[in-house]
């Protein structure tokens, strides 16, 4: 089988056996659920109650406006861009941001004895501004670094993706970050467990952009 044919098929499968789990999402919100599981082989994130990922009211709308403002996505990790699709991003004129492995970071998060995501996330506050999609799938230190900048009012970005993952403070950070978003108004796709990382939060981000696509183009 080819690669269109094999990925056509995966959905197949993934149709036919998600069962009323697909019942909990917008057609929209499923298309973004489903290359979630797609990417991880993992039904969790649509049946766990914990770990199903979960959107925001206007989560997709918000998200398509900012691709169509031509928007920076602000990652903590250097995964996310190059998991994302180039052709995609080129051709929407959308500009990938991530600090973590700059040098300078690196020497003030020694310096400041902070973790290079906090240093990172902050040093991007002027790509985040308004209306930027902002991707977090590594560093829970990183999302309270982004609710810290929120709270502060320097920042509101059209879109938070949040799913940090792990066993310290991923969980924490998730539940204390959907508070901050809902208290201010922030759209956001995240879930409530330990799972999540940066391929799923590049999957999101690359079914975000296949739906614009689609939509603009159809």
């Amino acid at each position: 089988m080819k690669g269109d044919e094999i990925e056509e098929r995966s959905m197949q499968i993934i149709e036919e056996e998600i069962g009323s789990s697909k019942s909990n999402y917008s057609s929209d919100e499923w298309i973004v659920v489903r290359r979630v599981i797609h990417a991880t082989a993992d039904f969790d994130y649509a049946r766990s109650e914990q770990d199903a990922i979960i959107f925001s009211r206007n989560a997709i709308a918000d998200a398509l406006l900012a691709i169509e403002d031509r928007c920076s996505i602000v990652c903590d990790t250097d995964i996310i861009p190059a998991a994302l699709n180039s052709n995609a991003i080129r051709t929407l004129g959308l500009k990938c941001i991530a600090k973590i492995s700059d040098p300078s970071i690196v020497e003030e998060a020694r310096r400041s004895n902070r973790t290079r995501a906090e240093v990172a996330m902050r040093a991007m506050q002027d790509h985040i501004g308004d209306g930027s999609i902002v991707a977090v799938g590594n560093a829970p230190t990183a999302l309270y670094e982004l609710m810290r900048m929120v709270r502060d009012g320097n920042v509101k970005p059209n879109l938070v993706i949040a799913l940090p993952v792990g066993f310290v403070s991923a969980v924490e950070s998730k539940i204390a970050f959907i508070s901050t978003a809902e208290e201010h108004g922030i759209e956001y796709i995240s879930n409530r467990g330990r799972k999540g990382g940066s391929t799923v939060v590049a999957s999101i981000l690359n079914a975000l952009l296949k739906l614009y696509i689609q939509k603009k183009w159809l």
